[in-house]
């Protein structure tokens, strides 16, 4: 697997973590209704976001090396 293959794969992998981080956040929020959880939900998806305009990026300049 070529460097370039494994920080795709990386970053894939980041992004299915902080969907799944969301919506642990999105149970615990609905659960006691915290501040702190629905901060972290956003946090969460704007990192997700983040995550996937910066993979998409990274492949449209990996395929032109």
């Amino acid at each position: 697997m070529s460097l370039k293959a494994f920080h795709l794969f990386f970053i894939a992998l980041s992004i299915v973590l902080a969907a799944f981080t969301a919506a642990w956040a999105t149970g615990q929020y609905r659960g006691a209704h915290d501040a702190a959880s629905l901060v972290y939900v956003c946090v969460s998806l704007l990192a997700g976001i983040g995550l996937a305009v910066y993979g998409a990026k990274f492949q449209r300049k990996a395929r032109r090396l």
